[in-house]
């Protein structure tokens, strides 16, 4: 067993060196908006505090812990948002961990037609740092000295900066945005060698149906289907789903692979979530079930958000029709 989680570890560490690492991903995408797209600060009529957390295959040791809390507010006068990102994820033995500290900015375009169109622009310091005396070598094992190991020490930690473009595009019913990742491809090596991140591009969109509403009966129930597409690097993801909303009960559930196409079929987990509205605060939780050929071994995928909102629309000329996708 000493010899399988030493094999581990040099693994980890051999492919932390060489391959290029993914960014993390929250099933409750629009419940982290500003991580999602800095089109999304300044999104409602006032300011928004949110929070996330994410706990994923909880059954490994060390798994990938994430965390994110996020502020904006609307600047009516200027028809501009501005918003505030802190993320951090960790894991593995170790501590391997990334912090973004970010600011976000947004334009708000209104059309005759209905159509609104909101560009965005955001600027990171990112951070990438590991435990390296967290890790056990076979050097370490073997020897009966407690002077450490003989493995050339990495850096400790690596900074570097990183920006994000986004489009958003949405009327009362209907919205599509895409998000230009990892601009300026920081620099993830704690070698010394030169490692960037690859750029990553997100399409994502959806529609808001309200129902029973044609029979001149507002029964305050909508249905919103919605789609995430994402392409780093050599990877691709597909998520697809479907919100149900009766205030104060938000219903969702989603599947994460791509059915066809031979060259990218994969089929990675079922989310199910369970949220509450209630005025401008919402809270939600989400499992994902996986269906890989890891189900069974990881434990699935724990998250948590929460939404508050306040001072919003203080008087009826600042008020705008807010973005129709959910909050979870």
């Amino acid at each position: 067993m000493k010899n399988i989680y030493i094999l581990f570890l040099l693994t980890t560490v051999f492919f932390y060196k060489t391959g290029y690492s993914q960014d993390s991903q929250f099933s409750q995408f629009y419940a982290s908006p500003i991580y999602l797209a800095p089109s999304f600060a300044g999104s409602t009529d006032g300011d928004r505090v949110s929070a996330n957390y994410r706990s994923q295959w909880p059954a490994l040791t060390k798994s990938f812990q994430t965390y994110t809390l996020s502020y904006d507010h609307y600047f009516p006068h200027m028809k501009s948002g501005v918003g505030l990102l802190l993320y951090r994820e960790q894991a593995g033995v170790s501590n391997l961990a990334t912090t973004n500290i970010g600011i976000a900015y947004s334009y708000k375009f209104k059309f005759r037609s209905g159509w609104r169109i909101s560009p965005g622009l955001s600027f990171f310091y990112t951070q990438r740092n590991i435990d390296f005396d967290a890790l056990i070598f076979e050097d370490e094992l073997l020897s009966d000295q407690t002077t450490g190991t003989n493995e050339q020490m990495i850096l400790e930690k690596k900074a570097d900066v990183d920006a994000s473009f986004s489009v958003l595009a949405y009327n009362k019913s209907l919205w599509l945005g895409f998000t230009w990742d990892r601009i300026l491809m920081p620099n993830r090596s704690l070698t010394g060698e030169m490692m960037e991140d690859p750029f990553k591009f997100s399409i994502y969109g959806g529609t808001k149906i309200s129902i029973f509403d044609r029979y001149n009966w507002a029964s305050g129930q909508s249905i919103s289907p919605s789609f995430l597409f994402k392409m780093q690097d050599q990877y691709s993801q597909l998520d697809l789903g479907l919100y149900w909303y009766q205030m104060p009960l938000v219903i969702g559930i989603w599947y994460r692979g791509i059915p066809v196409f031979k060259e990218l079929a994969s089929n990675d987990a079922l989310a199910f979530l369970l949220g509450f509205k209630v005025d401008q605060f919402s809270i939600g939780y989400s499992y994902d079930l996986t269906i890989s050929k890891l189900v069974g071994l990881t434990g699935g995928t724990h998250e948590i958000s929460i939404n508050y909102l306040f001072n919003q629309g203080v008087t009826k000329r600042e008020r705008r029709k807010g973005i129709p996708c959910p909050s979870f």
